[in-house]
């Protein structure tokens, strides 16, 4: 009985504080494990990375940026299904059904169950070797020992899907429920493992690119066998059972819906590297540049992610708090809550457009020994992030009306930034300046974050416009109340 008094205590506590709690405060302790835990997650990838690249050489790096696009589109579908539930269980303890929050909790593992099970099998004996080969336009774009290298990796990796899917999806319920910190454990225990198993498989079994693979796997294992502990141990807000392992109608669509923008954002991450990959291969002067300028390209790609984690651990911080928020009706709180937000977000954009290009040398020696893909990345680095300092409000818009359960707008300004604007420039810019195709192809990207940028103020506007009135209209409606009750 005390321990159940214990328990309710500690929930009424943490939906206190998220109801009437110091903004800034509160953001930091949902902001700070989630930061650590999309800190670990993209370092899985910057550790496997860095030791194949150095040790393997630049056919192996570039076979592993080949990967990126398929392990994208997988991982996309996770996030349809864990960023939408996370969304959907915050607005459920806002609107204090807790109950329904944990058929969310449920259905969460249900719809990651049946993805793990059909999408790899799907992938794993039909679509592998069309799906790389579409990576660079054919043989022909780059050498076999890349293709080779690329394949050994996903042949590996795919089957074991459903444990990092299960991890990263309960992890956001996690997150949802007021429990950042389990959240950020979940990810930690994995990533110390492959931390460990990385130069064991790749330096002393001498595995190569099968080693990170295998070391990754066992990882993913590890965080999800934590986060099922979690959720069966009893100690959660919410709890795990199997009678509500199973999909529900009033829910399904909720969070499909939610999850929609995160889940077509990393799609279009996905398009763009296939895009990039396919426009550096049919520019570059033989499969050799083809080669070097992928994996500049991969190596890219790395060092942003790095630097835009902060920014996205913010975001993720941010999530619980705007969608309890608005579920209880808190309008001023929301409004506040996101000009706080806007203004960490845009400061560590700033920094994430700054310091890549301040030590774009020594960031691209971690990862690489060959002087023409670090001479190929460092100018990368340069001309591809120049404009990141601006995309602060996109981000901040993005993660607001995801959290609140405005899929629409959510969506589009996802895809301003990585489909409306970059991938017409990947192919439209070379074929304008055919003497400097390649240039081209690397300036879309700032192009990209101005026109996303400048096209995001509009809405956000609008958006702070209704929030301040519906809060005024909140602060009277109370006066007008309490001047009836005297």
């Amino acid at each position: 009985m005390d321990c159940t008094k214990t328990e309710k205590t500690a929930e009424k506590e943490i939906l206190s504080q998220l109801a009437t709690g110091r903004i800034l405060p509160l953001l930091f302790h949902f902001a700070w494990p989630a930061l650590i835990t999309t800190t670990l997650h993209l370092l899985y990838n910057v550790v496997d990375r860095v030791f194949v690249g150095r040790v393997c050489g630049a056919d192996a790096i570039a076979g592993l940026a080949l990967t990126f696009p398929i392990m994208s589109v997988i991982g996309a579908v996770g996030v349809l299904i864990g960023a939408g539930s996370g969304a959907v269980i915050s607005i459920l303890l806002g609107e204090d059904r807790k109950q329904d929050a944990e058929r969310a909790l449920g259905q969460c593992v249900a719809m990651k169950i049946a993805f793990g099970i059909v999408m790899p099998a799907l992938m794993y004996f039909f679509l592998l070797d069309p799906l790389l080969q579409m990576m660079v336009g054919g043989e022909e774009g780059i050498g076999p020992e890349t293709l080779a290298a690329g394949k050994q990796y996903l042949l590996i990796v795919v089957p074991f899907t459903l444990f990092s899917h299960l991890a990263f999806g309960l992890s956001n319920c996690m997150r949802a429920e007021g429990a950042p910190k389990q959240s950020m454990y979940c990810m930690f225990v994995g990533f110390g493992l492959n931390l460990i198993l990385d130069p064991i498989f790749i330096y002393v079994f001498d595995w190569g690119i099968a080693g990170a693979a295998w070391a990754t796997n066992l990882a993913m294992t590890l965080s999800c066998l934590f986060s099922l502990w979690h959720y069966l141990s009893g100690r959660s807000i919410l709890h795990l059972r199997f009678r509500t392992i199973r999909f529900y109608k009033d829910l399904a669509g909720r969070a499909l819906s939610i999850g929609l923008s995160p889940f077509l954002m990393q799609l279009a991450a996905s398009a763009i590297v296939f895009s990039f990959n396919n426009a550096l291969s049919a520019y570059s002067t033989g499969p050799e540049m083809a080669t070097i300028q992928i994996g500049a390209y991969g190596i890219l790609q790395t060092i942003l992610m790095v630097c835009f984690m902060p920014m996205m651990g913010i975001s993720q911080g941010l999530t619980p708090i705007l969608g309890f928020n608005w579920g209880a009706r808190n309008y001023g709180r929301v409004r506040q809550t996101f000009l706080i937000g806007l203004a960490l977000i845009s400061t560590c954009c700033f920094f994430a457009c700054v310091i890549p290009i301040v030590f774009a040398r020594e960031l691209t020696s971690c990862f690489t020994t060959i002087p023409e893909m670090k001479d190929v990345c460092t100018i990368a680095i340069y001309v591809g992030n120049c404009m990141v300092w601006c995309i602060g409000i996109n981000v901040t818009a993005n993660g607001y009306f995801q959290a609140i359960g405005r899929p629409r707008i959510a969506i589009l300004l996802s895809l301003l930034r990585q489909v409306i604007c970059l991938l017409p420039c990947i192919w439209i810019l070379p074929k304008l300046f055919p003497q400097h195709a390649l240039q081209m192809v690397w300036l879309s990207m700032p192009i990209s974050d101005l026109v996303a940028n400048l096209a995001t103020i509009p809405p956000v506007l609008k958006e702070l416009a209704f929030l301040k009135h519906a809060a005024k209209a909140e602060t009277d409606g109370c006066a007008l109340i309490e001047e009836s009750r005297s």
